[in-house]
Formats: C-alpha cells, sequence, structure tokens
C-alpha cells in the first residue's frame, strides 16, 4: 500500500519496481498517481462517483468512509478561553486551521463576503509568515474588512491545540484543495465543517468526512450556497448549538470515527 504517492519522500520507484502482485495507493495522495504499476485506488461513494472513474488510472475501490481515524487521541485537559487565544468573547468564530497554502485567492474572497455580511465575527486562521498574515491582512482592508477581524492561532503542540477547537463555532473549508485531517480534528472536537465540494479527489475528501460524521447538510456544491450557508448558520446560534450537540453525541458511533467498521470493510 502506497501511502506516499506524488507526495514527499515518496517511494515510487520502489512500487516501480513491482515489489508485491497487488499495489495500491490509498491516503497520502489525494489522487491518481497515473500509473501502470499501481493497481487499486481506495476511495468512498462520495470523493470518487460512479461516473468520475474514468480520471483514474487505478480501479477504484471503496470504503463506506475512506479516512481513517485515531480515536485515541490526546486532548490536553486545561481549555483555554477566547480571551486567552485572542478571540472576541461574544463574536462568532469562523476558523480555518488548514496550512495558509490552501488558501486560493477565490476562497478567501467567499471568506471576505461572509465576514461583510456578518456583523462583529472574525476568521481564526492558524498562524503562518509575517509576510503571508501581512497579504492576507492587506486584501482583507481593501475589500473594506478591518485587518483586526483576521485572528492567527500560534501553532502549538497537537494536544494543546485540539483543545482549544471548541473556541469556534464554524470551520470553514478551503477549495479546491480542502481540509483533510483538520475537518476530522474539527468534526471529532465537536466543531461543525461547512464545506464547498467540487469535482477533483482533493475537493471532496471534507464532504465525504462531514457526511460521514452524521451532518450531510453542511456539504454544498456551489460557492453561492456555501457563502448563504455560512452567513446563514453565523445568524442562527440554535443550529449551531445542534450541530455542535450532534457531533459530541455521535462521535463513538459515527461512521468517520468507526475504526471497526473501516477495517473490516478494508
Amino acid at each position: 500500500v502506497d501511502v506516499n504517492g506524488h507526495t514527499c519522500d515518496a517511494r515510487t520507484g520502489v512500487f516501480a519496481r513491482r515489489p508485491a502482485p497487488i499495489q495500491v495507493n490509498w491516503l497520502g495522495y489525494p489522487g491518481s498517481l497515473g500509473s501502470p504499476y499501481h493497481h487499486y485506488l481506495i476511495a468512498d461513494d462520495w470523493i470518487i462517483p460512479p461516473e468520475s472513474e474514468i480520471y483514474y488510472s487505478e480501479k477504484v475501490v471503496r470504503l463506506p468512509c475512506y479516512q481513517s481515524n485515531d480515536r485515541k487521541r490526546i486532548i490536553a485537559p486545561e481549555r483555554p478561553t477566547r480571551s486567552a487565544a485572542g478571540l472576541p468573547e461574544s463574536a462568532f468564530v469562523f476558523c480555518c486551521f488548514n496550512g495558509t497554502h490552501k488558501i486560493s485567492k477565490f476562497t478567501f474572497e467567499r471568506w471576505l463576503d461572509i465576514l461583510a455580511r456578518t456583523k462583529d465575527s472574525v476568521l481564526w486562521l492558524l498562524d503562518t509568515s509575517e509576510q503571508t498574515k501581512k497579504r492576507l491582512r492587506d486584501y482583507a482592508e481593501q475589500k473594506g474588512i478591518s485587518p483586526s477581524r483576521l485572528v492567527f492561532a500560534p501553532k502549538m503542540r497537537n494536544d494543546l491545540h485540539l483543545a482549544r477547537y471548541p473556541l469556534a463555532d464554524l470551520f470553514l473549508d478551503t477549495t479546491p484543495y480542502g481540509a483533510h485531517t483538520t475537518a476530522s480534528d474539527a468534526l471529532w472536537m465537536g466543531v461543525p465543517v461547512l464545506t464547498l465540494s467540487g469535482r477533483c479527489f482533493a475537493s471532496r475528501v471534507c464532504g465525504s468526512l462531514v457526511r460521514s460524521a452524521g451532518l450531510p447538510d453542511l456539504v454544498t456544491t456551489s460557492p453561492e450556497d456555501y457563502v448563504a450557508r455560512a452567513i446563514a448558520l453565523a445568524q442562527n446560534p440554535g443550529a449551531i448549538a445542534a450541530y455542535k450537540t450532534a457531533l459530541r453525541t455521535n462521535r463513538d458511533t459515527c461512521q468517520l470515527f468507526n475504526t471497526d467498521s473501516l477495517v473490516a470493510h478494508l
């Protein structure tokens, strides 16, 4: 099973020598490897609909949910306050902890539109270089959004990072390369995730995770619906509270975190 694909420290040369009679592409690279020596690609029904199989060199096989998850991840016992995290106490907090390389201009402009139409909301992003932060703040200001409404979360140890997730109200996914592990982290910690599923593998993984967590209505398929849903949810604290309760209640039984089911189907 090739869990690198075309990524850092890949070993595709090993697979090219065909050391095993069956060679599988899974998890590491979100797409087809386009090689004659990877026989299968593991996905699920949402990530690769049957009509999209023609775009993959591998034979597509499916699990109920493509992504495996750790159900024993460690969460720091100390839960920070919003003020300690640099967030306003009463504002609606949108967040996205994807790497900033995933924030396309298309996505960022939709986020700024959402901020413009949700009074006093803020966007909580993962810390990055000073140059990148300046570019994001400057662009927001050009679009009439105060740079102070972009709050950057310092990078920290994973257990501490998970513990601060519940300070957010709604995770906004990026497009066309969406959240994978970051989405699972949010859902594990009870934070609903709004995503826009496109056509390619990397743009549909988050939709698969959100659906597998039991929130299919948070998977949108058009930019207009994505923006409208974000604005509507920011104005409906009852809906956000219900989503958070559902995620906490169903965490141990939903398909996304059902390791026994994944192993059996694999």
